[in-house]
């Protein structure tokens, strides 16, 4: 799955400079993820950086965008270059 900023974000600017895909930006209130660039940290971390940070947990699952470790990988993959042949 994608992850997903919820309204209660503060922009404490603490999760977006800790996403190594790019996914986090600021939106027009709060920041937002990107779910096209979101591999919840597959293939660079253990878990995602941007909930170890947050201060307050407002960055949860995406219900909206399920995605299997597999597949997460993949994206991680077609993101980075990083294909396997």
């Amino acid at each position: 799955m994608a992850l997903l900023i919820d309204d209660s974000c503060i922009n404490c600017d603490m999760c977006e400079p800790e996403c190594p895909n790019q996914a986090i930006t600021m939106g027009e209130e709060i920041y937002m993820i990107d779910p096209e660039r979101c591999t919840e940290c597959v293939g660079h971390y253990d878990k995602p950086t941007c909930v170890s940070v947050c201060p307050i947990d407002c960055i949860a699952t995406d219900p909206q965008r399920v995605e299997s470790a597999d597949e997460l990988l993949l994206k991680y993959a077609r993101l980075t270059g990083k294909l396997d042949d």
